[in-house]
């Protein structure tokens, strides 16, 4: 396996295109292209599938023809994919749909490429829809990034959101305004405990046992 410091060179990439079922060709070469240079061959596959998916969701619930952003970047180890659109109300939904069913298949097998890693960051007139690949690279040294990280991350991107203008145009918070959110996050579950009857003290004293008990399990 590579360790993930010893390539450069994956800055983040972009296309922007109108959705028509006629730009996904291109947009699989150039999924190929981009993950072939960055030396990620193991997910070009999955990458493509993802992205033919985002891309068929947008013109089967917004409309062919709507003008899409998609990014591809790097979350620490994992292939980042996101798509952009200007519509905040046709939200994606993960639908169990029957073995016969012509539609409602897209998000279940993005969820399942992706080992659950998807999600939905909404905006006041747009929305980011994005998935994480697993890639054969291991962190460096000085970064790791567990489960339970990852879905902090995803936790924090809502509540920036909703705080409106939080989020960057990549989707992805800084650390310094993620610092902030997440901060301004544990106060609102404070307030949440306290006005339930909960000792907040209480709650912060377990939070920190099974945060240092997981630290030390896994060093």
């Amino acid at each position: 396996m590579i360790n993930a410091s010893e390539f450069g060179g994956r800055d983040p990439w972009g296309r922007s295109f109108a959705a028509e079922p006629c730009e996904v060709a291109g947009l699989r070469r150039a999924v190929w292209m981009r993950l072939t240079l960055w030396g990620l061959p193991e997910v070009v596959e999955a990458a493509q599938m993802c992205v033919t998916e985002l891309t068929s969701n947008v013109i089967k619930h917004v409309g062919a023809g709507t003008p899409v952003t998609l990014t591809i970047s790097m979350a620490g180890t994992f292939v980042r994919i996101e798509m952009l659109d200007p519509d905040a109300r046709a939200l994606p939904t993960l639908l169990a749909p029957g073995r016969d069913a012509e539609s409602g298949r897209g998000m279940a097998l993005v969820d399942a490429i992706t080992d659950h890693r998807w999600g939905v960051i909404p905006r006041e007139a747009s929305k980011v829809v994005w998935c994480e690949l697993a890639t054969d690279l291991v962190p460096s040294a000085d970064h790791t990034e567990g489960p339970r990280a990852a879905r902090a991350e995803g936790h924090l991107a809502l509540y920036g959101a909703e705080r409106s203008g939080l989020v960057s145009p990549s989707g992805r918070l800084g650390v310094a305004v993620a610092e902030e959110t997440a901060i301004d996050l544990i106060a609102d579950l404070l307030h949440w405990l306290q006005a339930h009857g909960c000792d907040p003290d209480e709650a912060l004293d377990r939070a920190q046992m099974h945060f240092e008990a997981e630290v030390e399990a896994g060093s």
